[in-house]
């Protein structure tokens, strides 16, 4: 086993198809193979599904190495295990088939609370070699390996990144009248948590810009939500990479849930990069 592989999930459905074909294209990006991976409650019922993947794959790419894995139980467990040693894991959204059900509902996220590495969620009607612009939300320093993921995927397509960081408006309290007086030196509060929330892409990218010099950046700030905002971005992005937060509302009450929001109404498709 070596994580030079990608992941793909199968189950005969047409999303599962696009979901293949992604996975190809980004195994020869990645300079991977492939492994397709077929989650049934009798895994001779995977034999045929896993025969016409593989016959697609080869037809498309002759020189691509792929391997198969038919898989007893359910398409979560089954891709969480084979993705623990996969430099991607790639799945459709609406997998149909009676063999797994695959992402029906639900599944996506709940996969991607338990892959261990990068998993790409394939959703809208954009080419695979579409040379649009790579979108990365960016929301706090837990985000680095979301953020190294991006640029390293803007390299190998080729393509700008354009990075968005959200700025929800917040209601500031008022200061109190103060004891002392501070004529002079008086300073807006509002003012002053605009200063430190709009550094923030920048201070965690300078790092990666001298990193990768030959990929374009964009960093905008946005004075909406963040999955508002990066649901727009996905309309024009070959694909969206966000970092995945597992906070509860009482430790951040003013984060809105990204990856729901996006693993269901992306016009793209969708990386989601677990935190270290």
């Amino acid at each position: 086993m070596t994580d030079n592989q990608v992941v793909v999930g199968v189950d005969g459905t047409i999303s599962s198809t696009r979901a293949l074909d992604w996975a190809a294209g980004e195994a020869i990006r990645h300079g991977a193979g492939l492994r397709l991976v077929c989650a049934a409650p009798d895994r001779d019922e995977a034999v045929p599904v896993l025969s016409a993947a593989v016959s697609r794959v080869r037809e498309r790419h002759p020189g691509l190495l792929v391997r198969t894995v038919a898989a007893e139980g359910g398409a979560v467990r089954a891709l969480a295990r084979e993705s623990e040693d996969a430099a991607l894991t790639v799945v459709g959204t609406r997998g149909m088939g009676r063999t797994t059900g695959l992402l029906l509902g639900s599944v996506s996220l709940r996969l991607a609370r338990h892959v261990r590495g990068p998993l790409l969620v394939v959703r809208g009607d954009h080419p695979c070699d579409e040379g649009r612009e790579v979108v990365l939300g960016l929301e706090d320093d837990t985000d680095e390996r979301a953020a190294v993921y991006a640029f390293e995927e803007a390299r190998r397509r080729g393509a700008r990144l354009r990075v968005l960081h959200s700025w929800p408006h917040r209601h500031v309290m008022p200061a109190l009248p103060p004891l002392v007086s501070t004529a002079g030196r008086r300073r807006d509060p509002a003012a002053s948590y605009e200063r430190v929330e709009e550094a923030v892409p920048r201070f965690a990218l300078a790092a990666l810009r001298e990193r990768y010099p030959d990929v374009p950046v964009e960093a905008v700030t946005v004075r909406t939500s963040a999955p508002e905002a990066l649901l727009e971005a996905t309309r024009e992005a070959a694909l969206v990479v966000i970092g995945s937060h597992h906070r509860t509302s009482a430790l951040a009450p003013h984060h809105a849930p990204v990856a729901p929001v996006l693993l269901h109404r992306s016009h793209c498709p969708v990386i989601v990069v677990p935190a270290a």
